[in-house]
C-alpha cells in the first residue's frame, strides 16, 4: 500500500485542489514523482488524497511546474511566456480536440513561476503511432486555420510572444559559424559528401526560399510542435510547453514535427502522412488554393540541417552521431519525393 505523506504547508497546492476540485480543502496527503522537464524547469506528480471540510477524501493527481529565470539567446522572457499564456485568455480559442493542460493556480516570484495544471494521462513521445502523427497535424492545422479566419481579438492583446524572424535568425547563426558552414565545405568533414552537397546548395538558394516563406501567411505557433510536448489523449491532442510560442508561417510546427528528435526510418511516413493532414485541416477552414507550395520540407532542411550537422560533430556518443547521419539521410532521400 503506497505511503501518503501530509503537505501541511503547501499554500499553492491547497489553491490549485481548491480550484480544480471547486470545494474548500482542509487536509491534502500525497506524493510527488519527478517528471521531464523543460530548459532550467522542475516538473513533478502530485498526487494523493485531498479531505474537503465535510471530511471526504477525494483522490487527484495535478502537475506542478516550476520555471526558473534563465535568458534564452535572442530571447531572453521565454522563461515567463507559459505564466503570461495561461494570464491572457488564450484557452478561449482552443477546443477541446487542441488545447493546453487545465491551469489551476499561477504564482510568480521574482526568479521563478510556478503553475499548477491538469495532469495528462496520454500516448506522447516515440510511443505516438504514425495515425496519431496525422491526428496531431490534422488538429493543429485546424486550430491554426480558425485562428487565420476568425483573428480573434485575444491574439493582438498577448504581448510576450517569440519574433517570427527567430527561426531565421537561428539560421544565419548557423551559417555565420565556422564550425558548422566551414565543416560541411572542408576536406576533415566526417559527412557523407551529398549530404554536404544537400546543405550547401540549400545555403545558396536559402534567400530565394525566405522569401517565399515569408509569403506565407502568418500564424500562432507552438515551435516547439515535437512527441515529447504531444499527448493523444481519445483521438484528442494536449500540447505542453508553450514557452517558445510566437508567430511562424505555416508550416513551422509541422517541420518540427516531422523531424525532430523522430524515428529516422519512420520520417518519410511522417511526411507523407502530416503535410496532407495538416492541409486538410487548414483547408476547413481556410482557402488553401492560393499556396500551392508550403515549403515544409525547405523549413525542415533550414531550420534542423545545420542542428544536426552540430549535433554529430560534437556528439561523443556513436549512437548519437549515427541518429544525425541517418536523420539527415531522410532529409537526402526526401528531396525527390516530396
Amino acid at each position: 500500500m503506497t505511503k501518503y505523506l501530509e503537505f501541511k504547508n503547501n499554500q499553492g497546492l491547497y489553491t490549485a485542489l481548491t480550484n480544480m476540485l471547486k470545494t474548500e480543502i482542509s487536509k491534502v496527503t500525497g506524493k510527488t514523482t519527478k517528471l521531464h522537464g523543460g530548459t532550467v524547469g522542475e516538473v513533478e506528480l502530485v498526487e494523493g488524497f485531498a479531505t474537503t471540510s465535510e471530511n471526504k477524501d477525494i483522490p487527484y493527481k495535478v502537475v506542478h511546474k516550476i520555471q526558473k529565470q534563465w535568458k534564452r539567446h535572442a530571447d531572453p522572457d521565454s522563461w515567463l511566456r507559459e505564466y503570461d499564456l495561461y494570464h491572457s485568455e488564450l484557452d478561449t480559442v482552443m477546443s477541446d480536440d487542441l488545447r493546453w493542460p487545465s491551469c489551476y493556480h499561477l504564482e510568480k516570484k521574482e526568479d521563478k513561476v510556478e503553475i499548477w495544471m491538469e495532469y495528462i494521462d496520454g500516448i506522447s513521445g516515440h510511443d505516438l503511432t504514425l495515425e496519431m502523427f496525422g491526428v496531431a497535424s490534422r488538429e493543429i492545422g485546424r486550430f491554426q486555420g480558425k485562428l487565420l479566419r476568425d483573428k480573434p481579438p485575444v491574439l493582438s492583446s498577448l504581448n510576450n510572444l517569440s519574433r517570427e524572424s527567430m527561426i531565421k535568425e537561428v539560421y544565419h547563426a548557423y551559417v555565420a559559424w565556422p564550425e558548422t558552414y566551414d565543416y560541411v565545405r572542408s576536406e576533415s568533414c566526417e559527412l557523407p559528401k551529398h549530404i554536404c552537397k544537400l546543405l550547401i546548395d540549400n545555403d545558396e538558394r536559402s534567400k530565394d526560399v525566405w522569401q517565399e516563406i515569408e509569403k506565407l501567411p502568418l500564424t500562432f505557433s507552438h515551435r516547439d510542435y515535437w512527441v515529447t510536448n504531444i499527448f493523444y489523449v481519445d483521438g484528442k491532442i494536449r500540447l505542453i510547453d508553450w514557452d517558445t510560442t510566437g508567430w511562424g508561417a505555416i508550416g513551422e510546427d509541422i517541420a518540427s514535427l516531422i523531424i525532430d528528435e523522430t524515428a529516422p526510418d519512420m520520417v518519410i511516413d511522417y511526411y507523407k502522412t502530416c503535410v496532407p493532414a495538416y492541409i486538410e485541416g487548414l483547408s476547413e477552414f481556410v482557402d488553401m488554393s492560393a499556396y500551392k507550395e508550403l515549403y515544409i520540407y525547405e523549413q525542415m532542411l533550414l531550420f534542423f540541417g545545420y542542428r544536426l550537422v552540430e549535433d554529430f560533430k560534437f556528439s561523443k556518443s556513436e549512437s548519437s552521431k549515427q541518429y544525425c547521419l541517418d536523420i539527415l539521410q531522410k532529409l537526402y532521400e526526401l528531396k525527390d519525393i516530396k
